[in-house]
């Protein structure tokens, strides 16, 4: 049971609603433009808030969907089946074998796993966020800045365990995942959120 879990997080994760989004309103494959990165922000500059609208919904749903989903399908689930389903759903979207495995870097997916591991680990995550993107007016240094910091609100309010240990693998693999933004801004050279692109 637990590997099917597992496994049937991982496919859910693996679903891009980047690509099939942008497919749906005739805008082209987000992994074509931009930053070549299927996810909300990049679904943005075609101009389509409603599009990218959706893929942040999307994203962020299937992170809290595949988590929920193991909580209520098996009622004894313990705390370790959901973090592997978690980080399943994570990896999914990093990797979807439904999409040659070329994937998003996860911060929506990655905010609706912290969703249903605890509603206030996900918005603490959320509102920092939103502060380092206010500030910075620099996308990717939000998602940098809450990514690090993640692991240890995980820790404060659920104590280190399997949860918080699975919280700071998606927050290694989401940095890992912004190397180049992190040679960006380093360099000065990383964009910043222009009002065209705001929601």
């Amino acid at each position: 049971m637990t590997i099917l879990f597992i496994f049937l997080a991982y496919l859910i994760g693996s679903i891009s609603f980047a690509v099939l989004v942008s497919r749906a309103f005739g805008l082209p494959d987000p992994r074509s433009y931009g930053s070549h990165n299927p996810g909300a922000t990049n679904v943005l500059r075609t101009g389509k808030k409603a599009a990218a609208i959706l893929t942040l919904l999307g994203d962020a749903t299937k992170g809290w969907g595949a988590v929920t989903l193991a909580k209520f399908a098996v009622p004894d689930a313990g705390a370790a089946l959901l973090a592997a389903a978690g980080l399943a759903v994570f990896i999914g979207h990093l990797f979807p074998v439904f999409f040659r495995f070329q994937g998003g870097k996860g911060v929506a997916t990655a905010l609706g796993v912290l969703l249903a591991f605890s509603p206030w680990l996900g918005l603490s995550v959320l509102g920092m966020w939103i502060t380092v993107a206010v500030v910075s007016k620099i996308s990717s240094l939000a998602a940098l800045v809450a990514a690090i910091c993640a692991p240890f609100f995980a820790t404060g309010m659920l104590g280190w365990g399997v949860q918080a240990a699975t919280v700071a693998v998606i927050a290694a693999l989401l940095v890992w995942r912004h190397k180049t933004n992190i040679q960006k801004l380093l360099a000065g050279t990383e964009g910043k959120i222009k009002p065209a692109e705001k929601f």
